[in-house]
């Protein structure tokens, strides 16, 4: 197997609503909103017709990406039996995703992003985190990981107790390990810990701009940059309009982004992107052609709703 995906398994629940909907349910137009009452967001759920489920997730959507581009690939993230998720494993089988994961009954039910879609496009998303946050060492299939050339792991799944248990075991067992840091809030959240894996524990980051500026806790990106090549890894950093960049060891390869798109939605655009990127990477391609391929993937995911090809 060429990757093992291991990330939070988010079912992706969209819905047509007005925005009177949005008005009553005290939610705030195009921002993702948290729930930790179940009761609470099933409440929402409840009157809504179903458009359509996507298994969703962002080392998911990067791990569906590579199966797209015929990277043989297997995914890691738990969800509870239930219907949910049935159809988060059916949507992966469906993309020709190996799961590495038996579901049982949990306490939590499967993770879900509930996505609001008003009529002027706009999309609201409320998120439970169910049982995908309580992942443990126990759901790791160490098998699977030493069968893979590259464990690729998401900041967002990254925390303390059970999912750090997790991710010590898939490091242990990995021969190459690949992590996204996410999103800010997960980097101002785990700074300590994020560059200390950073440093010593992976072979290759993902990071956007202001994640990695953030962690290093500098406003220069030129200082990122010199301090990065003295680390002997690999570091792509997505820059947005500015392109991306990948630090090899120290080398600094750039690439421009992509001109006169139509955007639509940004949604998938670092899941899509790390898709390309790892596809280059394990098919050995050299830096420069993998930045080209993870580039041309995001600038098609961003020009379509949803985080899918």
């Amino acid at each position: 197997m060429k990757i093992l995906g291991i990330g939070n398994a988010i079912i992706d629940v969209i819905c047509k609503v007005d925005d009177d909907y949005i008005e009553q349910h005290g939610l705030t137009k195009s921002t993702m909103k948290l729930f930790f009452d179940k009761n609470e967001f099933q409440n929402l759920l409840k009157n809504l017709k179903i458009e359509k489920t996507v298994s969703g997730g962002s080392v998911a959507n990067s791990i569906v990406g590579l199966s797209q581009l015929g990277d043989k690939v297997g995914f890691i993230g738990k969800v509870s039996d239930d219907d949910f998720g049935n159809k988060y494993e059916e949507g992966l089988k469906k993309e020709n995703v190996k799961y590495f994961y038996s579901k049982k009954k949990e306490e939590l039910p499967t993770g879900t992003c509930l996505i609001l879609v008003t009529p002027d496009s706009e999309r609201t998303m409320c998120t439970f985190l169910g049982t995908a946050g309580k992942i443990n060492d126990e759901d790791i299939d160490s098998n699977a990981v030493k069968q893979s050339e590259i464990t690729f792991l998401e900041g967002y799944l990254w925390d303390e107790g059970d999912p750090k248990k997790a991710f010590d075991k898939a490091i242990k067992y990995s021969n190459k390990i690949a992590m996204s840091l996410s999103d800010l809030f997960c980097v101002e959240r785990h700074k300590k810990k994020f560059l200390e894996l950073v440093k010593n524990k992976l072979d290759l980051v993902f990071a956007n701009e202001q994640e990695i500026l953030s962690l290093f806790e500098t406003k220069s990106f030129e200082d990122v940059i010199s301090f990065l090549k003295n680390l002997n890894k690999n570091i792509v950093i997505t820059r947005g309009a500015k392109g991306a960049i990948a630090i090899n060891r120290d080398e600094v390869f750039e690439c421009p982004a992509q001109k006169n798109l139509k955007l639509i939605d940004l949604t998938g655009a670092g899941d899509l992107f790390a898709a390309g990127y790892l596809h280059g990477i394990v098919n050995n391609l050299d830096i420069m052609e993998s930045l080209n391929q993870g580039t041309n993937m995001s600038s098609k995911v961003i020009q379509q709703i949803g985080a899918r090809l």
